[in-house]
């Protein structure tokens, strides 16, 4: 399969370095028009220049690509609205968000400060919210839209010292559920990359050899096939180091016990037999736990 992005216009948010760079880099070079979307900023959020991404913006240009540089923040809903009025008016239309911002305020929940929580749940979250809504609407109208949240291994599976950016990552794989239903019948596909690479949100925390061979490029190629024609939705690809994984959300068959008294003595007992994976499903929308319980039930 060969992905042709031509006539495509794609807005990658923290692209000024890192994975949002390369993932800016590889869409240009299949075809699209990339708005490069950074703070200018260091990994702790501080700056507001787009400096950095008119450097990746040259980089597109030199290479034969189109491409314009956006130094709004993400937590700014007004200035992310004007992003996206900004690029409708230059190219006319947005075909594909890859909401990939992020900063770390990484500390065990005893020592976290509130403040650090809010901070990361607004880049992480409403970022992605705040940009996703300003290009809803286009996409619905054009009828065609590709969504990319990036998530992570810390939400799905939890990470030492990250309960703000694990609790962060785990929201977009619900944002990003529901969005694909909602989007499904006017092809909006939605879809979330869990990324393992060595970018500046890990230095000084993993050794220089296992950096080098987390390259952020060795990531990028999730998102062309995320934002493909062909795309999936609903799907949470993991990426790290050339290798390619699926994470699913799955419900297991587990048991009936019925209502009384006793019920939570048996169900005490017998959660080994309810976490049993034998038979699990991958629900197609939350209805589905209901829906397997009333057919437990008899109903």
């Amino acid at each position: 399969m060969n992905i042709d992005l031509s006539g495509k216009v794609a807005i990658v948010t923290g692209a000024g370095a890192g994975l949002g760079r390369e993932h800016a880099l590889l869409l240009a070079r299949l075809g699209a028009k990339v708005v490069v979307n950074d703070l200018g900023s260091d990994v702790n959020g501080r700056g507001g220049s787009a400096s950095a991404a008119q450097k990746v913006v040259d980089e597109i240009v030199a290479r034969g690509g189109e491409a314009m540089a956006n130094g709004a923040s993400v937590t700014d809903f007004e200035a992310v609205k004007q992003m996206v009025a900004d690029t409708v008016a230059r190219w006319g239309r947005v075909d594909i968000l890859v909401n990939n911002a992020g900063i770390l305020r990484d500390k065990s929940f005893t020592k976290m400060e509130m403040e650090d929580f809010r901070t990361v749940v607004e880049v992480h979250l409403m970022g992605a919210v705040h940009c996703t809504k300003a290009v809803w609407e286009t996409m619905r109208q054009q009828g065609f839209g590709r969504i990319v949240m990036t998530t992570s291994s810390s939400g799905l599976y939890g990470n030492f010292g990250q309960a703000n950016y694990g609790a962060a990552k785990m929201a977009l794989v619900g944002l990003m559920q529901t969005l694909s239903l909602e989007g499904e019948k006017h092809n909006i596909r939605v879809n979330c990359l869990a990324p393992t690479a060595g970018t500046r949100m890990l230095d000084g925390l993993m050794p220089e050899d296992k950096l080098a061979a987390l390259q952020p490029a060795a990531v990028s190629p999730a998102i062309g096939a995320l934002v493909a024609d062909d795309a999936p939705t609903r799907m949470v690809l993991c990426a790290g180091a050339g290798s390619f994984e699926a994470a699913h959300i799955t419900l297991t068959r587990g048991i009936h016990l019925g209502a009384g008294a006793q019920v939570v003595h048996e169900l005490a007992a017998r959660l080994p037999d309810v976490a049993e994976r034998a038979g699990e499903i991958v629900p197609r929308s939350g209805a589905a736990q209901g829906d397997l319980e009333l057919k437990k039930a008899s109903f």
